[in-house]
């Protein structure tokens, strides 16, 4: 008893040091990141699917500016979100890299892992996805000219880091990865849509480059784009689905990930009458009527699926919901796949002249704006206590060894 006391007294230091240790930072007085031991532990795990904040984030506002059916002050706000997704790009850029550099071998585990490895894709759709922004609403601040210079430099680089993730995470797949007859997921779609997007994207800097070989090269690079990704989408859908219809819904959190099916759904019927819009001024006819014709073709079926596939989603997310559906950063998944059905519908109802399609594209995008309002509220609350930046308890990744 006696020793016991004396040992306690003879070690102060230990005791300070817990009662250091047990002190909360100087953020978390100010009530943020209380969840966090130290303000760098926000660098700790930055994963790709952050990225996915800033493609909901940034759709909200190119779908805004697409819609058939304009009114006073719709541009304006447009043009503020589009400033937020631009600010959290560079934010999330500088981040990205610290981590890199502080916490290299866990960003290096992020390919290994079997399923953050597929939203590599995230990255360079966002990087699109502010570019296309800059050019459509951007170009009120900046000006035209510096509008298009910047979107070029995003639509360069998302459009060759997907290309190299579209290749590089389905490679990934069939060498390292180990996977179970249940383990696709919607995620799987992430590295397959950014060329789609880059073909999307492209349409809209056709008028700025040069006549001759270099337009109809970019045409023809995003039409290739188009199909890369579209049949790469279709194999991974059928996959979904037969993994539903096998194996049911999974686990809760991965349940909102069903709705990424909706992207490369609407992403092809946006970049199918894109491209076929600005044809005329790239190829003769009847090539030029043939491709504008093939954007209604195409996408009113298409269009039709995606109604099919967005019931589906809806009725297994609200199924989940009334059980329990916590909060993570797949709940994205909302957003920027049904931005993409905006863009698609205010597409065809550019061509078609349909008011059913106006109809649709406004009532797409209410619920746009809602879901990207909920869960953009979410995230900056788990952001701001910090719980966000935790790392997810899960097992080790499971890859063969290289």
């Amino acid at each position: 008893m006696v020793s016991s006391m004396k040992s306690h007294r003879c070690d102060p230091m230990r005791t300070a040091s817990a009662t250091q240790v047990a002190l909360p930072h100087t953020l978390a007085k100010w009530g943020l990141l209380t969840e966090l031991e130290h303000p760098r532990q926000m660098l700790s795990n930055i994963t790709p699917n952050w990225y996915a904040s800033i493609m909901g984030t940034g759709i909200v506002a190119v779908a805004a500016a697409s819609l058939p059916q304009q009114f006073p002050g719709l541009r304006a706000a447009a043009l503020v979100v589009w400033a937020l997704a631009a600010l959290l790009l560079i934010a999330l850029t500088v981040a990205t890299a610290l981590h890199w550099r502080h916490h290299r071998v866990t960003a290096r585990g992020h390919a290994a892992d079997p399923v953050m490895a597929h939203f590599y894709g995230a990255p360079p759709m966002a990087m699109l996805t502010v570019g296309a922004g800059t050019l459509l609403l951007g170009r009120d601040v900046l000006g035209l000219q510096s509008a298009v210079v910047v979107d070029w430099v995003l639509w360069f680089a998302g459009t060759i880091t997907g290309l190299v993730c579209a290749a590089a995470v389905p490679y990934l797949m069939f060498t390292r990865h180990r996977l179970k007859v249940d383990s696709a997921f919607g995620g799987w779609l992430m590295p397959m849509v950014p060329p789609m997007v880059s073909a999307s994207t492209g349409a809209l800097l056709i008028p700025y480059t040069p006549a001759g070989q270099a337009r109809l090269t970019l045409l023809l690079c995003c039409y290739a784009m188009f199909g890369l990704s579209l049949l790469a989408s279709i194999i991974v859908i059928t996959l979904i689905w037969y993994r539903l219809a096998m194996h049911k819904t999974g686990p809760t959190k991965m349940v909102p990930t069903l709705w990424i099916v909706l992207g490369p759904l609407g992403q092809s019927i946006t970049a199918a009458n894109l491209l076929g819009g600005v044809a005329h001024g790239v190829l003769p006819a009847p090539y030029s009527t043939a491709l504008q014709a093939f954007g209604v073709l195409y996408g009113v079926p298409v269009w039709g699926f995606a109604l099919l596939w967005a019931c589906i989603a809806a009725a297994i997310t609200s199924r989940t919901a009334r059980d329990h559906l916590p909060f993570s950063l797949t709940w994205w998944s909302f957003t920027f796949p049904v931005g993409t059905c905006v863009t698609a519908t205010s597409g065809l109802a550019l061509h078609t002249g349909s008011s059913l399609f106006k109809v649709a594209a406004g009532v797409f995008y209410l619920g746009l704006v809602a879901a990207w309002l909920i869960v953009a509220v979410r995230t900056a609350h788990g952001s701001v206590r910090g719980r966000l930046f935790l790392s997810a308890a899960a097992p080790a990744p499971d890859a063969v060894p290289a």
